[in-house]
């Protein structure tokens, strides 16, 4: 199991064909002070299984903060069918809307996926203090 595609952005769907359009995608935020808070974003990642992984599997997402405490946490499960050697692997693709996120300090966030016993590294958000406007 690995980390296919990890991002934030300010939007993402699947659409009818099997693909994902994704809007929006940002690495930095900028906050006129801290504590911080964005009214939304959204999480998107696709985890590729190994052949083994089928069935019902739960994962846990923490946003860890500068000094690497958590600050979110969203849990769910996802469900990963059986595929034959001939057949791409099984892909769990999740977006997950995240809103009014308070963001109590500047510096580096990191999203950090738990599933099957495994830390995944998501993306991490750079968090810094705006410049004035004249």
């Amino acid at each position: 199991m690995h980390l296919q595609l990890a991002l934030v952005c300010d939007d993402a769907r699947m659409r009818p064909d099997g693909k994902m359009d994704i809007e929006g995608i940002f690495n930095d935020l900028a906050a006129p002070g801290f504590p911080a808070r964005q009214d939304r974003m959204v999480l998107v990642t696709t985890i590729e299984w190994d052949r083994g992984d089928e069935g019902r599997n739960q994962f846990k997402v923490d946003l860890k903060t500068p000094a690497g405490r958590t600050s979110l946490t969203v849990e769910g499960e996802t469900e990963v069918d059986a595929r034959p050697s001939d057949r791409p692997p099984p892909r769990t693709r999740l977006i997950l809307p995240l809103e009014d996120i308070v963001f109590p300090e500047p510096g580096r966030y990191s999203f950090e996926i738990r599933v099957k016993g495994k830390k995944l590294r998501g993306p991490s958000l750079f968090l810094m203090e705006a410049e004035p406007q004249p």
